[in-house]
């Protein structure tokens, strides 16, 4: 099955503002509510040890993505990180949402930031959660490359995969909505609107999922990426995680300059 750069309805310039928010509520209620990233918890602590980063900044971060699940499983002392989310098209509602649920561990950023061009007044561990996939090879690349030239460790995590079995568990993540949504936060009078009378965000939501899986990048891809990079050395480590019994193995991507990699 090919990498297809299709188009995820969500992400196109004339889909409404507000309906793109009730999307990615959904997606971040979703991805915490399932757990979906505690698999990589280890994996993440580990190098964030390594490189004894203390700040985080989480790109494209949609309502918010698993941070709220991610960071409680942590080490303890993890609550001295700075959790940065950050978005091009800031979910302001769903970062305060995020924010207040922490107890205020969580901040976001309310300008929109270009995870190509990100502003150098953010330094710190570089993250992406079920996002790399919407960028073509070449803004791909201008992501690492501009992570690479700004010096900065990065982790790329993707659960979505170009496999049948992936791209069937998109219908119950959708049909999951109707059983769920007066619980997703916060509260809104047109997410019921539009689930249950005008169910556009469920099916939104399973098109753009089906798109996901087939636009996700596979480890001989993602390193096809790095060899094009340019600039001071780093140590890419790039695999599939699945250590975790009934659970899709987890794309990651975890680029580190070779300076810190060493500390």
């Amino acid at each position: 099955m090919r990498r297809a750069q299709l188009i995820e309805l969500h992400e196109q310039p004339w889909f409404p503002l507000s309906l793109r928010h009730e999307i990615t509520d959904a997606l971040q209620f979703g991805l915490n509510l399932l757990q979906a990233y505690a698999p990589i918890a280890p994996l993440l602590q580990s190098s964030l040890d390594s490189t004894q980063c203390r700040s985080i900044v989480d790109m494209c971060s949609g309502g918010g993505g698993p941070w709220l699940d991610l960071s409680r499983r942590l080490q303890p002392d993890a609550r001295v990180f700075r959790i940065l989310l950050t978005d091009k098209c800031p979910n302001l509602g769903a970062f305060q949402n995020v924010r207040v649920a922490s107890d205020n561990h969580i901040a976001f950023c309310s300008n929109s930031v270009d995870a190509t061009k990100v502003p150098g007044d953010l330094p710190g561990y570089r993250t992406m959660f079920t996002s790399f996939h919407h960028f073509p090879p070449e803004e791909a690349r201008a992501i690492l490359q501009n992570a690479v030239d700004a010096g900065q460790s990065i982790g790329v995590f993707e659960i979505t995969r170009r496999a049948p079995s992936a791209i069937a568990l998109m219908f119950p993540w959708a049909l999951m909505l109707f059983a769920f949504t007066p619980l997703i936060r916060p509260f809104r009078w047109s997410r019921l609107l539009y689930t249950y009378l005008i169910p556009i965000i469920p099916l939104v939501l399973l098109f753009d999922g089906v798109v996901s899986c087939l636009r996700t990048y596979r480890p001989p891809e993602l390193r096809e990426i790095i060899k094009k990079l340019s600039g001071i050395e780093y140590q890419w480590e790039v695999g599939e995680h699945s250590k975790a019994s009934g659970r899709a193995p987890i794309t990651y991507l975890i680029g580190t300059p070779q300076a810190r990699a060493k500390n």
